[in-house]
């Protein structure tokens, strides 16, 4: 690898508010980074702002890539045959860093225990430098696996990986389904030994914007639910969930995605058997109508 860090930034759309980001790349402490925007098939000026700062003076290379809309986890998947760092690291459009962000991941980095099996480190996530919702560590930092985000460590972090261990680990495409969430990768990274270790700093600031992923919520998952279903039969074997705790997987995947998709989507998206997610469509129904009479 030429560099120590890839900053990359998948956007669609976001030419109003990414020069927050640039300008916090512009004042990072840490320079051995390059910063790779992938535009997803964006209708806005984003190509000529991002080319225009480009053409500016800075200590860090810019490169731009635009493809077809495809969704972010396209997105992250040719941005990883592309990386030049090290050091992978999605920072999304909308956000920006803290000055001192790069310089801290860098730290991080080099103090992990060589004989341990570490795919990257994860700094916390904020409203502001000062102030997180998520529950801070005793200590400045816990060991723990992806799969800890659903016990553990709570919120989202800003989640640093390994190139060279990513690219092992590339999301699956599915015709027409343009979102899946990337804890989809994650887990399969916990699942195969590979630890993480979550700092309490905050280096990422965040504001849920009206257009953003976190705001479209569960109308994304149920819009693509063959990644949907890949994320919970997934995580439900990982975590070695028991046949009662899948079959209310199944019950609870089947009422939420009955009004958009048909029996067959709905069972072999979660992998279950056509009788089963059909016997539960005609419950869940059934218990709609006896709601609305009673």
């Amino acid at each position: 690898m030429r560099l120590r860090i890839t900053v990359f930034t998948p956007t669609y759309n976001r030419a109003y508010i990414l020069h927050n980001l640039y300008e916090s790349l512009m004042r990072q402490t840490f320079t051995d980074f390059e910063w790779l925007v992938i535009d997803d098939g964006s209708s806005d000026n984003t190509r000529e702002l991002v080319e225009g700062w480009m053409a500016e003076e800075h200590a860090f290379e810019i490169r731009y890539v635009r493809q077809e809309n495809g969704g972010k986890c396209r997105a992250i998947n040719r941005a990883l045959d592309l990386a030049q760092g090290e050091l992978f690291f999605t920072v999304d459009s909308d956000d920006y860093l803290t000055d001192d962000a790069l310089e801290k991941v860098n730290a991080w980095v080099a103090s992990l225990p060589e004989e341990e099996r570490f795919c990257g480190v994860a700094g916390n996530l904020g409203t502001s430098a000062l102030k997180t919702p998520n529950t801070l560590f005793d200590h400045a930092y816990r060991d723990g696996t992806a799969l800890d985000r659903y016990r553990g460590i709570d919120g989202e972090r800003a989640m640093v990986f390994f190139t060279g261990v990513h690219r092992k680990y590339q999301y699956p495409v599915f015709a027409g389904e343009r979102f899946m969430t990337e804890a989809v990768v994650w887990n399969r990274m916990a699942a195969d030994g590979y630890r993480m270790r979550f700092f309490n700093d905050i280096i990422w600031i965040y504001e849920y914007k009206e257009d953003g992923l976190t705001k479209a919520g569960s109308r994304l998952f149920l819009q693509n639910p063959r990644g949907y279903g890949l994320w919970l039969r997934e995580k439900a074997a990982f975590e070695h969930d028991g046949f009662v705790q899948r079959l209310r997987m199944i019950y609870t995947f089947t009422c939420d995605l009955s009004p958009l998709h048909d029996v067959r989507t709905i069972a072999e998206s979660i992998g279950a058997p056509i009788p089963l997610v059909s016997a539960m469509k005609a419950a869940h129904d059934l218990n709609n109508r006896l709601r609305k009479r009673g």
